[in-house]
């Protein structure tokens, strides 16, 4: 356990930051698994929609920290693909 202020502050800080980004990172992938589903169903029109909210969440979680940018726009490139090929 740690024995400065700082250190502790830093613990309950880190363990704050942890919780939301456990959120953010898991609706980010609600997010992506709707425009999967979409595309499996065959249904351009709600894929287009999901994909465009996917993007900005995926983006946004980018800007945040939690995914790396080169990672978030791999992803939103391959939904689209996978989209435009409706």
């Amino acid at each position: 356990m740690a024995n400065h202020k700082s250190a502790k502050t830093r613990i309950n800080r880190n363990n704050k930051r942890s919780i939301i980004n456990g959120a953010r990172r898991s609706r980010v992938r609600t997010f992506v698994k709707k425009v999967i589903a979409a595309v499996l169903a065959g249904d351009k029109e709600s894929a287009t929609a999901a994909l465009k909210v996917a993007e900005s969440e995926m983006m946004r979680a980018a800007q945040k920290g939690v995914f790396h940018k080169n990672k978030a726009s791999r992803t939103i490139s391959r939904l689209s693909q996978k989209v435009k090929s409706l």
